[in-house]
């Protein structure tokens, strides 16, 4: 196997991981761009962004890495748009 197979293979054992451990987290992209693997997308709070950070640091160990993630805040409003 090649250097970029074994990576590939690193992303999607996290990808399976993401979709049905802890997080069941299906809005985040994961790729390998050059030598890097660049996770991306959004996520509902700062703990599951601290998860899967975790998780992207056991699976991917010896691999540089880089996040890139959103935090969507889900909850309503708390005051009113003003429209002009």
């Amino acid at each position: 196997m090649t250097d970029t197979e074994i990576i590939e293979y690193r992303i999607e054992h996290l990808r399976d991981r993401l979709a049905q451990e802890e997080l069941a987290e299906l809005g985040v992209r994961i790729e390998l761009r050059g030598a890097r693997v660049v996770i991306w997308g959004s996520v509902p709070d700062p703990e599951c962004r601290s998860v899967l950070e975790r998780l992207a640091g056991e699976e991917l160990a010896d691999v540089p890495w880089q996040i890139d993630l959103t935090v969507s805040h889900a909850n309503p409003p708390d005051h009113c748009e003003e429209l002009s």
